[in-house]
């Protein structure tokens, strides 16, 4: 265990009472906390008065960690300041992700006429039925329109739809690049977020507990009050600002899923950018497939031309030439 600890042991524990993290990473702090010495161990070593010397290499290193009052609180507080910056930029960014995910979907025009020519091409399609003036669909029916075939089995809803898009709206065909942040958002789970605001507002609580405790302890955690107490007011700042942001994205995450007539409970916010994102690649999948065969078709009929004219030619200059066997006179 002490082979993977590089600097002196004291040299450690001063960085724990200064809460300097410039000497050490979080997870040199969190090996230390493993091995923190255990109450029991404590007791048996606040009653040995032999020789320093005489003991163990490990019994050597709890004794320099048990200089520093409540080490392990310390150590835990130390691993929580160093990472907290980190944690705090990376849920912010998932955060602004939602945000701007929703946003996005919302303010695009172009996927909003996709979506309309969706509506009218299966109202078409039922026409004399019931469903055939629907004002509306749901969300996991894009995922239908590449199951959905002509009679003659050849082309899909999905295909039939991007040859119309490209007939009469080609200017939407790229609705796509509107969506910048759709496969960023299809990463981001709700629940991991809530996790990690809960784990940071215990963090906070516990950084508050320590601060309090640590202004008994006297002369040895002065310095370890003093910097704790700074980093809690701009630690606490910074946990009401992502408080503040974490509301306004469930807020958005929500307003993604009424967009689409949906419930986000039954339709969360992991199933609407995932259902999105698979009709996405659905579409270009099937466009491209599209121009492929516009492309072969072309070609077929470049070939065709060229054989019918090549015929042509062989037939004009068949009628042009003297029979076998006719000569000059």
């Amino acid at each position: 265990m002490l082979r993977n600890i590089k600097m002196p042991l004291p040299d450690l524990m001063a960085s724990v009472l200064t809460l300097d993290d410039s000497i050490v990473d979080g997870d040199q702090v969190d090996y230390l906390i493993k091995f923190c010495p255990t109450k029991e161990e404590m007791e048996l070593l606040k009653s040995y008065t032999g020789s320093k010397e005489n003991l163990g290499k490990c019994e050597q290193f709890f004794l320099e960690m048990m200089k520093v009052p409540r080490v392990e609180s310390k150590l835990r507080i130390l691993s929580f300041k160093i990472k907290f910056l980190t944690q705090v930029a990376d849920v912010k960014n998932n955060l602004n992700t939602i945000n701007d995910v929703a946003e996005e979907v919302r303010n695009s025009d172009k996927l909003k006429r996709v979506m309309q020519t969706i509506l009218s091409l299966g109202n078409a399609l039922n026409q004399g039925t019931a469903r055939g003036s629907a004002v509306g669909f749901r969300l996991d029916s894009l995922l239908k329109l590449i199951d959905i075939r002509a009679r003659n089995n050849k082309m899909t809803l999905m295909h039939y739809l991007c040859k119309v898009l490209a007939g009469k709206l080609p200017e939407v065909l790229d609705f796509v690049k509107d969506l910048a942040h759709l496969e960023p958002a299809t990463k981001i789970q709700l629940k991991d977020l809530a996790e990690e605001m809960q784990a940071i507002t215990k963090g906070l609580e516990k950084v508050e507990q320590e601060l309090a405790t640590s202004e008994k302890d006297g002369p040895v955690s002065e310095t370890f009050y003093k910097k704790l107490k700074e980093f809690l007011a701009d630690a606490q700042a910074e946990g009401r600002s992502l408080a503040s942001l974490y509301s306004t994205a469930g807020k958005s995450a929500d307003s993604l899923a009424h967009y689409f007539g949906e419930d986000p409970v039954r339709c969360p916010f992991e199933q609407v950018v995932s259902t999105l994102l698979s009709f996405v690649k659905t579409f270009e999948r099937a466009h491209a497939e599209n121009l492929r065969q516009v492309e072969a078709e072309k070609k077929k009929a470049q070939m065709e031309a060229e054989r019918e004219k090549a015929k042509a030619a062989a037939a004009h200059k068949k009628a042009g030439s003297p029979e076998p066997g006719v000569s000059d006179r």
